[in-house]
């Protein structure tokens, strides 16, 4: 097995440069570029430490389908994928791309004013959240609730609803929605 090349695979599959995998891992970037050049030889003890940076486990690693078959478990802040959107209201999901996925995770942020918008949303599935920090307003239905910090939600998602921070501060909250809706 060419150690140094399939390393090279792993990193670049979690779409990491070796600068990323070095700050992940604690090793050296210059022993990583060692190592993909086949110029060192890594220990087992080193080669377990950046495949945590990644993650993935060393029989992971030497499985002869090759590391793209694991999907990764872990996402670090700076994995998370930034969704397009209105400038006052920022969507970071977890994982790239839910189409095989049931459920859609993500760290949403709206700034004072922003809002869903007044037509209310509506589409199949369910979904929920935990407010933690500063205050939402959620309307599901003809019912409008205010949220402060560590309040939730959880509603049927074909029921037309809305999302609104009318206050001075950000609000962040984590939510969930079964099916991914976009």
């Amino acid at each position: 097995m060419d150690v140094g090349e399939k390393l090279r695979q792993v990193r670049k599959i979690h779409r990491l440069t070796q600068r990323e995998l070095a700050r992940r891992s604690g090793v050296n970037h210059a022993t990583i570029s060692l190592i993909e050049q086949n110029k060192s030889s890594p220990s087992v003890g080193l080669l377990k430490r950046l495949l945590d940076g990644v993650p993935l486990s060393l029989s992971a690693f030497f499985a002869e389908k090759g590391p793209e078959a694991e999907a990764p478990f872990l996402y670090r802040a700076s994995d998370l994928t930034q969704l397009a959107g209105d400038p006052l209201i920022t969507l970071k999901q977890v994982g790239r791309d839910l189409s095989d996925r049931a459920v859609q995770i993500m760290h949403e942020r709206y700034h004072p004013g922003a809002d869903t918008g007044e037509e209310l949303l509506q589409h199949e599935g369910e979904e929920g959240g935990i407010v933690i920090r500063g205050k939402l307003e959620v309307t599901v239905g003809s019912q409008s609730r205010i949220l402060e910090q560590g309040d939730a939600y959880y509603f049927d998602s074909r029921t037309p609803h809305r999302f609104r921070n009318a206050w001075d501060e950000v609000t962040e909250y984590i939510s969930a929605c079964s099916p991914p809706s976009f």
